[in-house]
């Protein structure tokens, strides 16, 4: 049967395995395919826009597996008390078709993004980065937080966002890091105050909008920048004239241009993807200005299904579900629909007040 992991089982793997564990891994798996990216068949994802949101759903396969996301993103849905960001998806084996597993992404989708940005800034930021700033302290800001302590050395946070209880919930929740002494969280008044000396600035704001949250005069020779928010048309972030002055790194050209902050470029504008920057390539000096235009690949969440599969299958996670028929004869649907003791119902010989012909 599918194996089918829902958030009370993903909470159970991130307490026995640890979310900073769990985004490592993540991030190996995520570094070791896209080194291999003309592997998989790739495509940009499938997006119906409305005013209120989006809702996407994104595929890829290689030899062995197929994988897609459902995804929404929708700003006000914390008004609704949803989240903005909802997700599950499924991973399936392409020598059968078969889906192996049904998995909430919600939570993946943080690790899993998190994750994707370690990968660019390893090759992009600068070795003795150790101070971020982090615009935006939403939903996915403690794991941005977390993955670059583990993976970058980072030791200070100055974070900003438009709504100072965000902050304050992002604060408590890192509260046990800081406690360690791994971490140092400070809240900033304006944007400009915490980028003013950051080494990495991650901008991670979820309205749906043409903002320029990050202006070319905030950034400072050899900052890398780790921009997550634009993440569809129509939604950006950062000042034209940044990615002017920067080298640009993207996960899938095709999709990215559309998506991503290099809409506002013209079509031709250079960009490096990151499977070229995983084949050598990187920062080239220490004043070098760098964005990772991140807008979320299908090929990472294949690598976080990969993953969650292999990892539940080791701590005999998740439940067993019936999504597929089991038949005796795989050519019986019929039959098995029905039950192998049904019987054909009996005819009448006349049906009163019948209507000959309706249309149903």
């Amino acid at each position: 049967m599918t194996n089918y992991l829902g958030v009370a089982q993903l909470q159970r793997m991130l307490a026995q395995v640890g979310a900073e564990t769990m985004m490592e891994r993540i991030a190996d798996g995520i570094r070791d395919d896209f080194r291999r990216w003309h592997s998989f068949e790739k495509c940009a994802r499938t997006a119906n826009h409305s005013s209120l949101g989006v809702i996407e759903l994104m595929p890829v396969s290689d030899e062995k597996y197929f994988a897609f996301k459902y995804v929404n993103g929708h700003p006000r849905n914390p008004l609704r008390r949803l989240p903005t960001v909802m997700a599950f998806g499924v991973l399936a084996e392409v020598a059968t078709g078969y889906p192996l597993l049904l998995s909430e992404l919600t939570i993946t989708t943080a690790l899993r993004t998190a994750a994707t940005s370690v990968v660019a800034a390893r090759q992009l930021a600068r070795a003795d980065s150790r101070s971020m700033a982090l615009i935006g302290n939403g939903a996915q800001s403690e794991f941005q937080a977390i993955a670059f302590m583990q993976a970058l050395g980072i030791r200070e946070i100055r974070a900003y966002d438009v709504d100072p209880a965000a902050t304050e919930r992002m604060m408590a929740n890192l509260a046990p890091y800081v406690r360690a002494g791994r971490l140092q969280v400070r809240a900033m008044g304006s944007v400009r105050e915490a980028v003013a000396g950051a080494d990495i600035v991650t901008t991670i704001t979820a309205d749906k909008s043409r903002a320029r949250i990050l202006a070319l005069d905030m950034v400072e020779p050899g900052m890398h920048i780790n921009a997550v928010g634009g993440d569809c048309p129509g939604k950006t972030e950062l000042d034209p004239g940044i990615l002017e002055r920067a080298t640009v790194a993207v996960e899938y050209a095709p999709q990215t241009r559309i998506e991503g902050e290099v809409q506002q470029m013209p079509a031709d504008f250079p960009v490096v993807e990151l499977w070229q920057l995983l084949d050598g390539g990187g920062r080239r000096s220490d004043d070098e200005i760098t964005v990772f235009d991140s807008v979320g690949f299908a090929l990472e969440d294949l690598s976080a299904l990969r993953y969650l599969h292999q990892t539940a299958s080791a701590l005999n996670l998740g439940q067993p579900l019936d999504l597929i028929v089991r038949m005796d004869d795989p050519k019986d649907l019929y039959g098995c629909a029905l039950g192998s003791a049904a019987a054909p119902a009996a005819v009448p010989t006349a049906v009163p007040n019948a209507v000959p012909n309706a249309v149903h």
